[in-house]
């Protein structure tokens, strides 16, 4: 009897391996854009270098880290991707038998003399053995395609973590940066307002003495309260900054120790620019993204299973009798063999609107995944033509702060020799801190966009650059 057990259960096993499937045949959808193949000399491969190795600055390399470990956000995707794949397990057990241990004591009483009612039988029945209850065999791939979908959307879940990753390293660094322009903006706007409060006290004892008028009295004071101005509109920024910084790392911060001088910062590994299909193919937003279409696509095939009939099968051997020690005699022996089958006849196009609305899930999946490449191509060829053009307006900049520097010396130079007014000395002022502060602006966008292409070229996943396995 065992092997009779053993037996059914090992044909319905390779019945349910061997099973069809209704999944349709996947192939990547082409991209809706044409992506050149623009690769530069340098063969390093964006998305293998590590951000300790493109971050080249200890602390903002320390930020990330604590980042990493702190933020809420990767905790929540980390723990979502886990119970994404015990719903994998799940689905995946569900194509294998469920052995289970069965025993039961049934105790009836029966008349044994009808016209007798208070004679009576008592009956005892005991059982024990094992069972296996309906357990669907595949025969259609229902099973299976739900466990690929589960596979898929698992693997998804994976990629969205990784895009998580790469944007809270790019964010961080970016935060720090602002809070630093911001902070050197602020000093600027200090200095400045130092610098106009000496001209205003040197311009007030000159009016009492009668050697300078109240214009430019007025004139010394409303620039030093527009520096005033300025100093406040910073401090507020670079304080709202650092709120900034310090909830994505996900920790109270000591500003003194993470401060660091705007015109010491450690420059950015300098990048390829290199774009082509395979390295934008395998940014983590796009595989999210393809994932969740080969998971539509396996919907598919258990909404096309669903018009076929579903079979189950209901085994169990064991030992019976009507006491318990009957339990171990060969006599007691007994088994059971229950095969059933489903076969939708009428459902009122219930299976058909399932599949109407599996078929329509991996359309609109296929337009995201198209929408996806489009975004992705045009934020990479957005910072790569913005690289050269950044780095011509940083020159200008340059210089125009050095001329602007120039003219304040002269106007202050002609002032004194009594040559201009106090007005000319004021409007080279103007123009020198707006300079000086355009400059910092340039120089903060030029990191974010270095920062920005690393990110949108796949950086950011790994530590350290990947020379064979890797290394997250």
């Amino acid at each position: 009897m065992t092997k009779l057990l053993i037996l059914s259960v090992t044909i319905a096993a390779i019945l349910s391996v061997s099973a069809c499937s209704f999944i349709p045949n996947y192939s990547r959808p082409k991209p809706s854009i044409t992506i050149p193949d623009n690769m530069s000399d340098d063969k390093t491969n964006v998305a293998d270098l590590g951000w300790k190795d493109f971050y080249l600055d200890p602390k903002l390399q320390q930020l990330i880290s604590i980042a990493l470990a702190n933020n809420q956000n990767l905790t929540v995707s980390s723990l979502t991707i886990e119970q994404l794949r015990q719903q994998y397990r799940i689905k995946k057990a569900a194509q294998f038998p469920t052995v289970n241990a069965e025993g039961s004591v049934t105790r009836s009483r029966t008349p044994s003399d009808l016209s007798t009612i208070n004679r009576s039988t008592t009956t005892d029945v005991y059982s024990v053995g094992l069972g296996v209850s309906a357990w669907e065999l595949d025969f259609f791939g229902r099973i299976d395609s739900l466990s690929q979908a589960a596979l898929e959307t698992f693997l998804a879940s994976k990629a969205a973590k990784d895009s998580l990753q790469l944007s809270l390293v790019s964010q961080v660094a970016d935060a720090w940066y602002s809070w630093l322009s911001s902070k050197a903006q602020q000093q600027l706007s200090l200095e400045t307002r130092e610098a106009r409060e000496k001209s205003y006290e040197l311009i007030n004892k000159r009016f009492t003495a009668g050697l300078a008028s109240e214009l430019d009295l007025r004139q010394a004071e409303t620039a030093l309260n527009e520096a005033r101005v300025s100093e406040a509109q910073y401090e507020q920024q670079a304080n709202q900054n650092f709120t900034n910084l310090q909830l994505l790392v996900g920790r109270t911060l000591d500003k003194n120790t993470w401060q660091q001088d705007w015109f010491e910062i450690r420059a950015l590994r300098d990048i390829p620019s290199n774009l082509s299909s395979d390295v934008l193919l395998k940014r983590p937003d796009i595989v999210q993204a393809e994932h969740t279409l080969k998971s539509a696509n396996a919907n598919i095939g258990a909404a096309r299973a669903a018009f076929f009939p579903r079979i189950s099968l209901t085994t169990s051997i064991g030992f019976g009798g009507t006491s318990a020690s009957q339990l171990g005699e060969s006599g007691s022996r007994q088994w059971s063999i229950a095969p059933a089958f489903t076969l939708p006849l009428l459902d009122w196009g219930v299976n058909q609107a399932n599949l109407d609305v599996a078929k329509l899930e991996k359309d609109i999946n296929i337009a995201s995944y198209q929408q996806v490449i489009q975004e992705a191509f045009k934020e990479v060829r957005d910072q790569m033509e913005a690289r050269d053009t950044l780095d011509a307006q940083l020159n200008a900049q340059n210089d125009l702060t050095a001329s602007t520097k120039r003219s304040f010396e002269l106007a202050e130079h002609r002032f004194d020799a009594g040559v201009d007014s106090y007005l000319d000395v004021l409007d080279a002022q103007r123009s020198m801190f707006s300079s000086e502060l355009s400059q910092i602006d340039i120089q903060l966008l030029q990191l974010r966009n270095q920062l920005t292409l690393y990110k949108s070229l796949g950086g950011g996943l790994y530590e350290s650059t990947r020379t064979g396995q890797s290394q997250k």
